[in-house]
């Protein structure tokens, strides 16, 4: 396997702005394990290769268990995940899957989310899902590889 191209936002010395972004959703108030999760289910989705391998490293260097880090993907059926995840994962699902419904992101999935967290941790967690969404998208048009980031 081969990569298109280096990363875009290399390319373009964009990194350091996107690195601000990153520190923006880290200081929510949202755990981190938790930004870990909704990043790597996006990342599932979207089918981003280097995101799902960079994410789940990641998350396990910081303390996340195997057990939960190989459920994430059937997360609904598993038993490891608290109210508030669940709640964060159903709503990078339906951020992340904007076209599959003309309500992509209904009330019910928005205040259920809500429920568990603030306006901060609901911007942390929105502006998370969204930069995952855009580096999945680099990637996968990109054709990065998993793991060749070290």
């Amino acid at each position: 396997m081969e990569a298109r191209m280096a990363n875009p936002a290399a390319i373009l010395d964009a990194t350091t702005p996107i690195q601000g972004l990153y520190k923006a959703a880290y200081s929510g108030g949202v755990p981190k394990t938790t930004l870990d999760l909704v990043h790597l289910r996006a990342s599932q989705i979207n089918g981003c290769a280097p995101c799902v391998d960079s994410g789940a490293r990641g998350a396990r260097k910081s303390g996340e268990s195997e057990e939960r880090l190989f459920a994430v993907a059937a997360w609904r059926e598993a038993p490891y995940f608290s109210d508030a995840e669940r709640a964060a994962l159903a709503l990078a699902e339906a951020a992340t899957r904007l076209a599959d419904r003309s309500d992509p992101v209904p009330d019910e999935i928005w205040d259920r989310a809500a429920a568990h967290y603030d306006e901060k941790g609901l911007a942390a967690l929105t502006l998370m899902i969204a930069l995952t969404n855009f580096f999945n998208r680099l990637n996968v048009t990109s054709r990065q590889i998993a793991g060749a980031w070290g």
